[in-house]
């Protein structure tokens, strides 16, 4: 009898799961492709660095004082002000992204599909005056709100898994 209840409600979830969302005015959306636009603001969110493609990163994280990230260093910054401050840095010659790599990824949306949040780990390949500056096996969680059609990161944390 639990076995059949539980089949009953693992049926019901599945369903519930792959029923559309809305916009916020009843238009159906497809998540598969609100999942791939979310992951290509991630990556851009590490990709802009090869070319220090400053308009992609700013494109992909909130324009505004709501933006967070907190990165394991201590380090917060709170609003886009902050991250521009600290530009010069990134563009210095001594600083040279190589590559990233995303992995793990899970998305999760809000029910009305203009808020979602993520986990993944992400490797980070860099060089600061010629040596390594890798961020490796790192999580990354976070929070995007779609403004304008577009999905922007509201909200991101970096940390290390404590070695057990």
């Amino acid at each position: 009898m639990i076995r059949r209840y539980f089949v009953l409600i693992v049926a019901v979830l599945f369903v519930v799961a792959a029923l559309p969302f809305t916009d916020g005015q009843d238009h159906a959306v497809d998540r598969g492709a609100e999942e791939r636009a979310i992951e290509n603001v991630l990556h851009s969110v590490f990709g802009w660095a090869v070319t220090k493609d400053f308009d992609r990163f700013y494109g992909a994280i909130a324009d505004d004082e709501d933006f967070i990230s907190v990165t394991p260093y201590d380090r917060v910054k709170f609003g886009i002000r902050a991250v521009k401050e600290s530009a010069a840095f990134w563009a210095s010659p001594d600083f040279t992204a190589i590559s990233h790599d995303i992995r793990d990824l899970r998305i999760r949306f809000s029910r009305g599909g203009d808020v979602a949040w993520f986990y993944c780990v992400v490797d980070d390949y860099n060089t600061w005056q010629g040596k390594p500056a890798n961020w490796e096996n790192v999580r990354w969680t976070g929070v995007l709100e779609k403004r304008n059609d577009a999905w922007r990161v509201v909200q991101q944390h970096f940390s290390w898994p404590r070695a057990q």
